[in-house]
């Protein structure tokens, strides 16, 4: 997998054998999967991409993650993508993962994005809450 830097956003050039779901690009707002561009924050899942009605790190709730793993399946790790800088999640939010034993992993969007592809592609049970990148 290697990165290209384009004039609007990134894009992911990825191989998968088995056409994993994977993020190909992420910026302006938005991410490309399956060759078509979406817009806004997502969740990512083997099962499919969902849209996340939240733009920055601070408006995330716990309810947020909760209707998103009840509705699609708990991950293995949950990658949560902070926008296109890293940051730490509010206080509440990260003992309330901790609490309900869900495995996390906080990064910028860019970086959970590539590893969200990375272990989907080595068939891991991963799921990324990936926050836009304007």
């Amino acid at each position: 997998m290697t990165d290209k830097v384009q004039s609007h956003g990134m894009s992911v050039t990825l191989e998968s054998p088995d056409g994993a779901l994977l993020v190909e690009a992420y910026g302006e707002g938005g991410f490309r999967l399956m060759g078509r561009r979406v817009e806004g924050s997502l969740f990512v899942k083997e099962n499919g991409f969902f849209p996340v009605d939240v733009s920055d790190l601070a408006a995330l709730e716990a309810s947020h993650v909760d209707t998103l793993v009840a509705e699609h399946g708990e991950p293995e790790i949950l990658l949560i993508g902070t926008g296109a800088n890293m940051a730490l999640l509010p206080k509440t939010l990260r003992l309330h993962l901790e609490a309900q034993g869900l495995g996390y992993d906080v990064m910028s969007t860019g970086a959970a994005a590539r590893t969200y592809n990375v272990l989907r592609i080595e068939g891991r049970n991963v799921a990324a809450l990936l926050l836009q990148v304007p």
